[in-house]
């Protein structure tokens, strides 16, 4: 497809060159290949940092509410914050990225976000205590599309789901040790000390990553001009297919957004009534997301991409459904379900936007980074007034809406894949 078929600029295609995709000449990294665990364990720990920093409140969200004397849809604000300001900054961070380099903005993007997590700690008061979180998100946002774009100019496209996969598997674990960290860590001295010891993790983190990401070698410096990048934006947009990748990550987002905000306060209430400390560990159950994302690539080989998709959007509502039971071990497989479902469904719809744009790579995974992360912000917000209003049943309600887009949406990609399909011609023999 020409640039002038997308309405993007041919200045944008030059900055992420395709190589041959042929094995013998193909200098990308392969697994196996120099330089691939290094990458692996680069972007992995970023995805470590950033999701731990990014939701370092959310499992400590009722202690909030009680130093603060706020209900859980004002202490939610310090969640939403900080994914609305990634949301907002992914975009021109991307641009960044498309001029000064992904490894440069990355690195930038964790060291200022990790500064800001060291402060987080001392804020005065809940209004503080947002502004700060909203600084670090979007400090954040230079790392999502920045990854992707790096993975998509640096990894040979048949590994490109798995690298991404990887990447996402690292947001599972820093979501999870993020959680679990501060439960305990909080029961014993509060939530203050819990969310600097996760600035503390990032910190460590940041730092290898820095030394162990390998330099690129097939990234060509973009230009800065917002003519040209609101022409590759616009040419995004104009995708239907992306668009419906931009909506599907979306709606996954607002329910995982939803169901992680207030599970805190449904297992601290009546009947279960759970300490702190055992709170936070529920949130092992992410390594069920580490598991399903890194092995999406498999699922796509076997179901194709909307057979995954709609694997995932099923084991997702049935994980929202089972979460009902006034079990807590009924709730604990919910959880589970709804993890797999929804990390499985992310790294299916986020490797798709990579394979699909072939300009301005960097941009179209910032678009569906800034509608993921949105749909995160919709997700703690509407899904902790849900609960306000209707109790559990409220959130899944929000939930259970949110994945039935997503069923739709495959549903309609489908039917406009085979009439594209039909109005193709057939080669002549």
């Amino acid at each position: 497809m020409s640039p002038a078929s997308t309405g993007a600029s041919a200045t944008l295609d030059a900055v992420t060159p395709v190589p041959s995709s042929d094995s013998a000449t193909d200098s990308r990294m392969a697994p196996g290949g120099p330089g691939y665990h290094r990458m692996s364990l680069a972007l992995f720990l970023a995805g470590v940092a950033t999701f731990a920093l990014l939701y370092s409140t959310q499992a400590l969200l009722p202690l909030i509410s009680g130093e603060f004397g706020v209900a859980a849809s004002e202490a939610s604000w310090t969640v939403a914050a900080a994914t609305g300001g990634l949301a907002l900054f992914v975009l021109p961070m991307s641009a960044l990225s498309e001029r000064f380099g992904r490894r440069t903005v990355m690195t930038a993007s964790l060291t200022v976000a990790v500064g800001v997590g060291l402060l987080v700690p001392f804020a005065p008061s809940i209004g503080a205590l947002v502004v700060l979180r909203a600084v670090q998100g979007a400090a954040l946002a230079g790392l999502p599309a920045s990854a992707t774009a790096y993975l998509a100019e640096e990894v040979r496209p048949k590994a490109l789901v798995t690298a991404i996969g990887l990447f996402v598997a690292g947001n599972s674990v820093g979501g999870m040790s993020g959680r679990v960290i501060t439960g305990w860590v909080a029961q014993e001295w509060g939530w203050r000390v819990a969310v600097g010891v996760i600035g503390a993790v990032a910190v460590a983190c940041a730092v290898a990553f820095r030394l162990l990401l390998p330099a690129p070698r097939h990234f060509s410096a973009g230009s800065l001009r917002p003519r040209v990048l609101l022409g590759t934006v616009r040419g995004h947009l104009a995708d239907p297919l992306l668009r419906r990748l931009y909506a599907i990550g979306a709606l996954f987002m607002t329910v995982f957004g939803g169901v992680y905000t207030v599970i805190g306060y449904r297992l601290t209430e009546a009947p279960f009534s759970l300490p702190q400390g055992i709170v936070g560990s529920i949130f092992l159950v992410y390594l069920v997301g580490t598991v399903s994302a890194s092995t999406a690539g498999r699922l796509v080989g076997r179901l194709g991409r909307r057979g995954a998709l709609y694997l995932a959007g099923g084991t997702t509502a049935a994980g929202l459904l089972l979460s009902l039971a006034p079990s807590l071990p009924l709730v604990l497989l919910g959880l589970v379900l709804i993890t797999a479902g929804f990390f499985a469904g992310h790294a299916v719809a986020s490797s798709a936007v990579s394979r699909t744009a072939e300009h301005g790579r960097a941009q179209a995974s910032a678009l569906y980074q800034s509608a993921y992360y949105i749909g995160s912000s919709a997700g703690s917000t509407v899904g902790a007034m849900a609960f306000h209003a209707g109790g559990w049943a409220g959130t899944v309600g929000v939930g259970v809406l949110a994945v039935l887009g997503v069923v739709t949406i495959t549903v309609l990609g489908s039917r406009a894949a085979r009439v594209t399909a039909r109005r193709e011609p057939v080669p002549a023999h």
